[in-house]
């Protein structure tokens, strides 16, 4: 994978109360990923710009919503999210980096 392609997978990381708990339960991360990314590129480029041993990669398509409004019906874009469990012992801190 090039230096290029690891920067637009990871879109930014998806904060939720469910991606809390599942962060605290199991030692995971949950990332927002361009759709066209796969499991294989999503774990490259995590373990490539955070420096954690990845040990697993769960990827989710979700459908945007359909909403109504004064034309008609709308929809949101669909998105991709990966839940990304880390080895043993390793931790991503989004505050130390920048």
């Amino acid at each position: 994978m090039n230096k290029e392609r690891i920067f637009k997978v990871l879109l930014a990381p998806h904060v939720t109360e469910k991606a809390s708990m599942v962060g605290d339960a199991g030692n995971q991360v949950v990332f927002k990923v361009a759709t066209t990314a796969t499991k294989r590129d999503v774990k490259a480029a995590v373990e490539a710009l955070f420096e954690v041993q990845v040990k697993d990669v769960r990827v989710v398509n979700v459908k945007g919503k359909t909403k109504r409004n004064k034309n008609g019906l709308g929809k949101c874009s669909d998105w991709k999210k990966a839940y990304v469990n880390l080895a043993a012992g390793q931790d991503i801190d989004f505050m130390a980096i920048g």
